[in-house]
């Protein structure tokens, strides 16, 4: 590490940068390239590039199995997933959908693609999810379907979510994009709701370059499904309902099969990685790891902290120095979703608790790029930036 010993030693104020290459938050991870290449020699022999080819119904079926339900349907995006399941799910003459406004920053886009209205719903302080009590106050006759959002670190109300849909006839479907490792109450995630669905973006814990998949215990949703995906065919020159083309290729899938192979040993330096934080970030005054929920299965992928009131700096200006270092760190669901200008409407009320949480949590440097010393340097920066607050703030503005 490039040692700081004033606060002019910042990059942000005219420093050499810690780092020489970017430290990002994406997993990127990149499986063994002869087993990719191995998966893909068996579409090349068979002239199946595209189209249900023999590697995405492998893929399929390892995936149902994994997570524990009998049908899986892979798609070209994990957003165009998403998008055919909310269109498929919405109840008829209905048009909301009671959904986080503390998530990924395009969920609305997904809701408006399929015509339906974000009612945006508070979360919880502590899990930063909605929950079933937070959902129900949101719930109205035009209330279509429920979006269960697991958070990036634990998992969302699974059960009290799953309870509500039965009592109040609202289908549930569950954005399971961050959780694909992960159990509730020992558990699965994927056999949950009517529908879960994931992605295996290069970002994501399964890395298929850029795919989806949705994972359900429905038949008849998952024949929905797989006609929509190629164009609303059921037969040769017959099409009976809506589609589009949202298939996956069969190199995607040689990637996914690879990164699956791979998961074990995948989970288990992540594992590695989350020790080294847990270690090098217990003692920064302000600074607080979440931490895994070890009572289940995790997948320790992506690391969040949360400043709290004892740091000194806003998270913006932190952010700011961070960069400079060349440590891409983010702000996690920020800013939240009800704060975006839209071109079609949204509904919420007063969300105090997701306006404060939405400055206070980063997403910090992890995935196959990032070492143990990397965390171990990143942790010293902190420190210094905490100590140093006074000077920073001085040459900053």
């Amino acid at each position: 590490m490039r040692k700081k010993q004033t606060a002019s030693d910042l990059a942000l104020l005219g420093g050499a940068p810690v780092f020489d290459e970017v430290r990002s938050t994406s997993n990127l991870v990149r499986p063994d390239i002869e087993q990719f290449l191995a998966y893909s020699k068996m579409f090349f022999d068979q002239h199946r590039y595209t189209h249900d080819g023999p590697l995405v119904e492998i893929m399929e079926q390892r995936l149902a199995e994994f997570h524990g339900t009998p049908f899986c349907i892979a798609f070209c995006s994990g957003f165009w997933a998403l998008v055919l399941t909310m269109k498929c799910l919405a109840l008829a003459g209905k048009n909301e959908v009671v959904m986080p406004s503390f998530t990924y920053r395009r969920m609305a886009d997904l809701a408006a693609w399929v015509g339906l209205t974000p009612h945006y719903c508070e979360i919880d302080a502590t899990s930063l999810a909605m929950t079933a009590e937070l959902a129900a106050a949101c719930i109205g006759p035009r209330t279509a379907l429920l979006m269960g959002v697991h958070p990036i670190v634990n998992t969302c109300d699974v059960e009290g979510l799953e309870r509500l849909s039965a009592q109040s006839g609202i289908p549930l479907l569950f954005d399971s994009v961050e959780s694909t490792y992960e159990t509730y109450r020992g558990k699965k995630i994927g056999a949950f709701g009517r529908a879960e669905c994931f992605s295996m973006h290069a970002s994501k814990l399964v890395n298929g370059f850029e795919a989806g998949y949705v994972t359900t215990r429905d038949p008849e949703l998952a024949a929905q499904l797989r006609r929509m995906r190629e164009f609303g065919f059921v037969a040769p020159d017959h099409v009976e309902t809506l589609g589009m083309n949202a298939k996956l290729n069969e190199i995607h899938a040689a990637m996914a099969l690879a990164g699956l192979d791979d998961l074990e040993q995948q989970v288990s330096r992540n594992r590695l990685r989350y020790r080294a934080y847990q270690q090098a970030f217990a003692a920064i005054p302000g600074v607080r790891l979440l931490e895994f929920d070890e009572r289940e299965r995790t997948s320790y992928k992506t690391i969040v902290v949360e400043l709290n009131a004892d740091w000194p700096l806003s998270r913006a200006t932190t952010l700011s120095l961070l960069h400079a270092e060349k440590i891409l760190a983010r702000p996690y669901y920020s800013p939240p979703l009800h704060h975006k200008k839209t071109s079609y409407p949204t509904i919420f009320a007063d969300l105090p608790i997701t306006d404060a949480l939405a400055e206070r949590f980063m997403l910090m440097p992890c995935g196959h790029f990032v070492t143990e010393d990397d965390i171990a340097q990143l942790a010293e920066l902190m420190r210094f930036i905490g100590a140093h607050a006074a000077q920073i703030e001085k040459g900053v503005l």
